[in-house]
């Protein structure tokens, strides 16, 4: 499926084509949250990063999050958003080069509405945040073992196109 995105401004816009299009997993990790997260998480698509088409790239920056216990280190992750409007629009981690992971949030594309949800990284959440987990949805202190493709083969909703 191809994903459109845009910033809130207008100034940054892209593409990515996306077998995994659900926004079905909710993280709820300090950083998702405090860089993306108005609601308490966040939530990332998973895309091919060699796909990646961006307008108004200049008009972009990139943080890399301080690791929590790991001693100040930065992550190698790059999380990419507006310089001018923040908005937070994907996550690009070197360890991983064929993936690109924009937030939901920032998709102008009609996503599909997934099945079930997972909420992870529950052990970092803010205490002011309730957890809506519906029926199917499964709960994870950590990160789960199943991956964003993993989730999608399983529930038989990967976009073969994609």
């Amino acid at each position: 499926m191809l994903l459109q995105g845009s910033c809130h401004c207008g100034a940054v816009r892209f593409s990515v084509e996306s077998p995994h299009p659900y926004p079905y997993q909710r993280c709820y990790c300090s950083i998702c949250r405090k860089t993306a997260g108005g609601g308490g998480y966040a939530i990332n698509l998973s895309g091919h990063a060699e796909t990646l088409s961006v307008e108004g790239a200049e008009h972009k920056s990139i943080y890399h999050a301080v690791i929590d216990g790991e001693n100040g280190e930065k992550s190698p992750g790059e999380r990419h958003f507006c310089r001018h409007c923040a908005s937070t629009l994907w996550v690009y981690d070197p360890r991983w080069p064929e993936l690109v992971h924009p937030f939901a949030s920032a998709i102008d594309t009609d996503l599909p509405i997934p099945p079930e949800r997972v909420h992870l990284l529950l052990d970092s959440k803010a205490n002011w945040v309730e957890v809506e987990a519906g029926k199917h949805d499964k709960c994870f202190d950590g990160y789960p073992e199943e991956s964003i493709a993993e989730w999608h083969q399983r529930l038989g909703l990967e976009d073969k196109e994609g």
